[in-house]
């Protein structure tokens, strides 16, 4: 962990504050599993979430108290959280939610859902636990987060008001319709991090950006393979497993019309992979290197990058939903870490459009 992130991790409240803080999602997963199994949902891997929920809750309980210590306690709590995430989001994707009507309200909230969120908060508590990070550490890293996923979804703001301001302009469909969106990108995500740059008071020297040498070279060919290995790995497990995910939009407008990737290839490359990298790796990114470790920022802001794009899958189901933004979190930490070991925003960018650009050609061979 770096310097900087540890910094007000001194000034603790008390070494039981994290734990017990943990105990909170933990408790909330281990219910929200506990009742669809109580309720007759008998499938054996709802079941083990359920188990392996009581044990997260256990572990932060033995934290809390002592009984374990920190490194031991917070790796069995985070291990076992890990488990309910996966095991829901197993479930969810097979189609079982969990599902439980809310009194007064119109509708059914999905627990098993609910169970898969507070894991996954119980995860990131964990890991403060085990790096030993303070109350205050551990607060001013929540805000670090808000104020960053903030910033993420302001960017889809922006790219939807774009485009609704050009679209008299452009329209929706076609050719037209992929100018708008590849405008609304640039637009949109470049307005956002300008703001957000210029609001933190950082000047043209935040960004990132060397002149192309041999190591870009390197990196950016070695990231490729990076990237479509992590993809082939991920894609064999989720098939192995039986766990179905969704179509990106961009991807069925090419199968519908391949005549379009004549504007959506140069429009990954030049415009998709560069400005999404500039606002989720050198601004989103570089920024939790302030009050995270760098590797804790690349997972976090992974965190955010799937997050945003859920609307890419809108018409799919909640589970298929759920897998694509799992492919894209690995994805995400691929380039992540590209970005942490160059510390150049071109190497990224290049690896990002050029993927995008693949994949589509791949399309219509």
């Amino acid at each position: 962990m770096t310097e900087t992130a540890r910094a007000g991790d001194e000034d603790a409240t008390g070494e039981s504050f994290v734990p017990s803080l943990g105990v909170v999602p933990a408790v909330v997963a281990m219910a929200a599993v506990l009742v669809p199994v109580r309720g007759g949902v008998e499938d054996p891997f709802v079941q083990l979430a359920g188990a392996l929920a009581v044990v997260s809750v256990v572990a932060f309980l033995t934290r809390r108290h002592g009984v374990l210590a920190p490194a031991s306690g917070a790796v069995l709590a985070a291990g076992s959280s890990l488990g309910v995430v996966l095991l829901t989001g197993y479930a969810l994707n097979q189609g079982i939610t969990g599902s439980t009507a809310v009194p007064g309200l119109d509708g059914t909230v999905s627990l098993l859902f609910l169970a898969f969120a507070a894991a996954g908060g119980s995860i990131g508590v964990a890991a403060a636990d085990y790096g030993g990070v303070s109350a205050r550490g551990l607060i001013e890293r929540t805000l670090r987060f808000s104020t960053m996923a903030g910033v993420g979804f302001a960017g889809l703001i922006a790219m939807a008001i774009v485009s609704i301001v050009l679209a008299p302009l452009l329209g929706f469909d076609g050719v037209q319709g992929q100018l708008l969106q590849y405008l609304s990108t640039a637009l949109g995500l470049g307005a956002v991090a300008a703001i957000t740059m210029a609001f933190r008071g950082y000047d043209l020297s935040f960004l990132d950006l060397e002149v192309p040498s041999l190591r870009t070279v390197g990196w950016t060919v070695g990231g490729l393979v990076l990237l479509f290995g992590a993809l082939i790995v991920i894609s064999i497990a989720m098939t192995a497993v039986g766990v179905d995910t969704a179509d990106h939009g961009t991807t069925q407008q090419v199968e519908q019309n391949p005549e379009l990737l004549v504007v959506i290839v140069p429009g990954m490359l030049l415009v998709v992979g560069p400005f999404e990298e500039l606002l989720y790796r050198n601004v989103i990114q570089k920024s939790l290197y302030e009050t995270f470790s760098r590797y804790g920022a690349v997972v976090v802001t992974s965190v955010i990058f799937a997050g945003v794009h859920v609307s890419a899958y809108a018409t799919a189901g909640p589970g298929q939903i759920l897998a694509s933004l799992a492919v894209l979190f690995g994805l995400s930490l691929v380039l992540g870490f590209i970005y942490e070991r160059t510390e150049n925003l071109v190497v990224p960018a290049l690896v990002h459009g050029a993927y995008n650009a693949i994949q589509m050609l791949l399309l219509v061979v």
